[in-house]
């Protein structure tokens, strides 16, 4: 099973949908910062494609909350202050919990040594401070949250989780490695184990929420 984001979600099938995925995964790797602006020629040639594709594509970022439309500007990357970080993380806790819920029936052995996997990449990356340990860790959330079967619910999460994205990053850029990270994940696994959804939702939403007082020092704005 693939944690892939974009393939289990969102095949791309026309011009207006490459260029969606194309901008997606530039904005949750970073490579436009907040107060950015978005030029649809530069996209569009950089693509292969025409403009309209694109200003289709930024109509869609933007309802994801990635973008913002601004009259005489145009379309610009947006940013979240640390309220909407919290906020996210909660949301995230909620929808992440539900998911998980839905999810622990249907854990199988595949699907736990799948995870085994990513935990053991996480760790490989995080010792030698690769920025492929945030790749492995929404590859880890998605083979959970992908198991519940649920597409709207599935659409709602990876949007935050890219929205999220590069302020991981950015904290993991910062720190020299997430230390505990094994051990947080590792307790997920146990409680997914268990066969409990009640309990598996519990240490998932403990799990997220804890996340955003850990980027906080690291993602304020201006930084």
């Amino acid at each position: 099973m693939s944690g892939s984001f974009a393939t289990s979600v969102h095949p791309a099938s026309t011009a207006e949908q490459e260029a969606y995925l194309h901008l997606q995964q530039a904005l949750r790797i970073g490579r436009y910062k907040p107060g950015d602006r978005l030029i649809p020629e530069e996209i569009a040639s950089e693509i292969g494609m025409s403009r309209m594709p694109v200003r289709e594509a930024f109509r869609r970022l933007a309802a994801d909350g990635l973008v913002t439309l601004r009259p005489n500007r145009g379309c610009v990357v947006a940013g979240l202050t640390l309220d909407e970080i919290h906020e996210t993380f909660e949301i995230r806790s909620v929808l992440e919990g539900l998911a998980v819920r839905l999810a622990t029936p249907k854990m199988t052995t595949e699907i736990f040594e799948e995870l085994d996997r990513l935990l053991d990449r996480m760790e490989r990356a995080g010792q030698s401070g690769g920025s492929d340990w945030v790749s492995h860790h929404q590859e880890f959330h998605a083979v959970i949250f992908n198991l519940s079967e649920r597409p709207k619910l599935i659409r709602q999460i990876t949007s935050l989780h890219v929205v999220i994205e590069p302020y991981m990053r950015i904290w993991f850029d910062c720190v020299n490695k997430p230390l505990s990270a094994r051990e947080e994940h590792q307790t997920l696994i146990d409680a997914l184990r268990s066969g409990d959804p009640s309990h598996a939702e519990a240490v998932m939403q403990e799990h997220i929420i804890a996340t955003p007082s850990l980027l906080a020092e690291y993602a304020s704005p201006g930084r």
